[in-house]
């Protein structure tokens, strides 16, 4: 038969269950606990740059590349085939209107001018010969052509005597026809006569205007020549600073090959390029942020380049300030093209923690705790990205690289 349990050792049965119990919620409590550390970490405060958030304006940019063009630049060339004697002005150096730069041997060029001038001595006088011939001709025609009309008088009056004479019967019906046949003769001669002088006027008139044009385009090579040989002085026009010169004393220099560039430093132009990838974004008209070290300056695209180069598309900006003192030529600057713009919206100062994701996370720092949180981006630039929802304005978020903690929902701030 079955014996009663005894009460003490149901008491310890008792005692042993709880002591289990007790010991599996320790367990569950300190896994909880190492759990929610794993999800912590810790971070000095001097490693990491925080900003607050704030409402503004933030423009969208395409980051590009540029440099510093005088917006005046004048490019001198030789207007002649010489050689250069002397560099009268170095680089560098300020230039007045009418200053000489450089001087050239012109002794080529005035030994081909004075060959144009014996040329057009000559056609002139080809023109004065064929002048007097002319009038020559013509007045040996015009006399001929009196002298046939004295002789067809003549021989009007012999037909007439013919015909008188045969009246009283002292003549023939030969001597009639004789005479008439001559007189007939005579006035054909007589229009023959005038039709070669009329058709001698046209051609010698044509000749002579031939010469005359012949002469008046050596005349006009002979001017040209001039003007170059002239022109062969070269000096600035206007005032500005001589950027360069061609400096090779005795070398030889064609026509249009570039001797020397004078530049207005008074005005600057960006020229600006960018990847061929936002050839589509790049237009006429569209704002733009010059970064010059610690100096911003705005201006517009003026100018797009049609055609793309080893993938790289060119543009020319034209500046607010042109004349900023900052401003130096060739140098390099940091060109961004704003393409769009967020007014009054949400915004924090831009930093490594923002890697150009649409929705991305973020740590948001709150009593000396950094709590992990995802946003929503929108438009960025260099300065500035925007923040759609995920955060208010005020708090603040950390701008430091945060990558080695993005697995942590916090992170303790020391």
């Amino acid at each position: 038969m079955d014996r009663e349990v005894e009460p003490l050792y149901v008491q310890k049965q008792n005692n042993r269950r709880w002591i289990v119990s007790v010991a599996v919620i320790i367990a569950i409590a300190l896994a909880i606990y190492l759990f929610r550390n794993s999800l912590k970490g810790t971070i000095e405060a001097s490693r990491i740059r925080t900003a607050a958030v704030e409402t503004g304006d933030v423009e969208n940019t395409i980051s590009a590349s540029g440099e510093i063009i005088p917006a005046y630049e004048q490019i001198i060339t030789s207007p002649i085939r010489a050689s250069i004697r002397r560099v009268l002005i170095n680089p560098g150096t300020p230039v007045s209107p009418g200053q000489a730069i450089v001087d050239l041997d012109k002794s080529l060029t005035e030994i081909e001018l004075e060959k144009f001038q014996d040329q057009l001595a000559l056609k002139k006088n080809s023109i004065e010969q064929l002048r007097m011939k002319l009038n020559k001709n013509l007045f040996d025609a015009e006399i001929s052509d009196k002298i046939k009309l004295l002789n067809i008088n003549k021989l009007r009056a012999d037909f007439e005597d013919a015909k008188r004479l045969k009246k009283v019967g002292g003549g023939t019906g030969e001597d009639i026809t004789r005479a008439e046949n001559e007189l007939k003769i005579a006035e054909l001669e007589k229009k023959q006569l005038e039709n070669d002088l009329s058709y001698n006027r046209e051609s010698m008139g044509a000749s002579l205007k031939e010469t005359e044009l012949g002469a008046r385009i050596e005349g006009n090579n002979l001017k040209e020549l001039s003007h170059k040989l002239k022109m062969a002085d070269i000096v600035a026009d206007r005032k500005g600073v001589l950027t360069w010169v061609n400096d090779n004393i005795g070398s030889a220099v064609n026509e249009g090959e570039m001797l020397a560039k004078v530049a207005d430093l008074g005005s600057f132009r960006i020229d600006g390029s960018c990847s061929d990838v936002y050839a589509e974004q790049v237009k006429v008209g569209l704002p733009v942020i010059i970064k010059l070290n610690e100096t911003i300056l705005r201006g517009l695209i003026s100018q797009v380049k049609p055609s793309v180069k080893n993938g790289i598309v060119e543009f020319i900006v034209q500046l607010d300030n042109a004349r900023n003192e900052s401003l130096r030529p060739n140098m390099k600057v940091e060109v961004y093209i704003i393409t769009n713009r967020s007014l009054k919206t949400l915004r924090v100062a831009n930093g490594p923690a923002f890697n150009g994701k649409r929705k991305q996370y973020v740590y948001v720092v709150k009593n000396g705790v950094a709590y992990r949180r995802e946003v929503e981006m929108g438009l960025s630039n260099f300065d500035y990205v925007e923040i759609k929802n995920g955060v208010q304005k005020g708090e603040s978020i950390v701008l430091s690289d945060m990558s080695q903690f993005e697995n942590l929902e916090e992170i303790s701030i020391k």
